[in-house]
């Protein structure tokens, strides 16, 4: 479960009363109730937008362009683009092998009702220089 620090103001225009809601209750409101289809899909959307922007910047921060860590991992540049901008659907082996190569600690984890169950957890043995 998130736990959600952004709140939101909203102002009655007729009264100029102001009112906070919180970002989960608006999302509730326009999007749907946790364990909607609608909601999933927003949730695994946003999930993959920051997995996208984390890979981005720990590859600028080693200085590599999106054809050196492609080359690095055995991808084409364009696969890279696409892994950074949630444009595709990736393998979840591409995937790993680009954390991997960027250095991140990977561990795997999936849950069925109340029981998990760590299917994965790797360090990085192949970093490239940065």
């Amino acid at each position: 479960m998130r736990e959600t620090i952004f709140v939101l103001k909203t102002v009655d225009i007729h009264t100029d009363n102001m009112k906070l809601t919180s970002i989960d209750k608006l999302t509730d409101r326009y999007v749907g109730k946790p364990g909607t289809s609608a909601r999933d899909q927003f949730e695994y959307d946003l999930d993959m937008e920051i997995l996208g922007a984390i890979i981005k910047d720990a590859r600028k921060k080693k200085n590599l362009t999106q054809e050196q860590l492609g080359q690095f991992v055995g991808v084409q540049k364009a696969q890279i683009s696409k892994l950074e901008n949630n444009t595709k659907n990736f393998r979840i082996d591409t995937i790993i092998k680009v954390l991997d190569a960027l250095g991140a600690k990977v561990k795997l984890s999936v849950e069925f009702g109340n029981k998990k169950k760590i299917v994965m957890a790797k360090q990085s043995r192949t970093r490239v220089a940065g």
